[in-house]
This record gives structure tokens, C-alpha cells and sequence, in this order.
């Protein structure tokens, strides 16, 4: 499957943004989701996942009450909804797929990645 994250942008602080991961080759109905950001000389970080029937989601500590990763209604993508913005949110995001039917925190757990989309939140 080919992942694409879309959605990214300039920002202020406190508003809202919401990425978008669509996949092309292969249903994403097949596989688990998961959000993963970058930050400037900082290491890959978790964001979010969901499983593969969409009834178990897991986040990271930092993005906790404020980010709600969903699939879309026909499954045809996963969707990240971003309240609350902070400066330190400012990354590049990537979308990945797991062949797992869990939703995992870890990277190495992913089979497929996305080229991300970058946001920025300005304060």
C-alpha cells in the first residue's frame, strides 16, 4: 500500500488542524494505523494508533485529550484531528500501516510509511 499524508500547514496556537492519510494499491481497511511525528533534531516520536477494526485507539502522553485519530466512514482513510495546537506540535507527520491487527506504539511494528506533511504552530 502507498500512503499519502495530507493536511498540514502555518498554524497559530490553540487552533485546530486535522491530517489526513490515504491510502492507494491496497485498502486501509487491511491494516492498522499509526501517527508519527518529527520535530527538528529530535527522534521519530509516536502520536497515535488505531487498530485494524477501528475499536482500539492509543496515543501518546504529550498529545493525550487533544488528538483523536478515526477512520473515515467508508474506511477509505485515517484521519488525525489536532485541537488545541501547540508550538511544540510543530513537526513533519507521517502516516504508517501495519499488517498487525493491533494498534502499536512502535515504529518497527509498521510495514508501510507515508512521505508526512508538515505542520507548523506558531505562538
Amino acid at each position: 500500500v502507498q500512503l499519502q499524508a495530507s493536511g498540514g500547514g502555518l498554524v497559530q496556537a490553540g487552533v485546530s488542524l486535522r491530517l489526513s492519510c490515504a491510502g492507494s494499491g491496497s485498502t486501509l481497511r487491511s491494516y492498522s494505523m499509526g501517527w508519527f511525528r518529527q520535530a527538528p533534531g529530535k527522534e521519530r516520536e509516536f502520536v497515535a494508533s488505531i487498530s485494524r477494526m477501528g475499536s482500539y485507539t492509543t496515543y501518546g502522553d504529550s498529545v493525550k485529550g487533544r488528538f483523536t485519530i478515526f477512520r473515515d466512514t467508508a474506511a477509505t482513510t485515517v484521519n488525525l484531528q489536532m485541537n488545541g495546537l501547540k508550538p511544540e506540535d510543530t513537526a513533519v507527520y507521517y502516516c504508517a500501516a501495519s499488517q498487525q491487527p493491533f494498534a502499536s506504539t512502535f515504529a518497527g511494528q509498521y510495514n508501510y510509511w507515508g512521505r508526512g506533511t508538515l505542520v507548523t504552530v506558531s505562538s
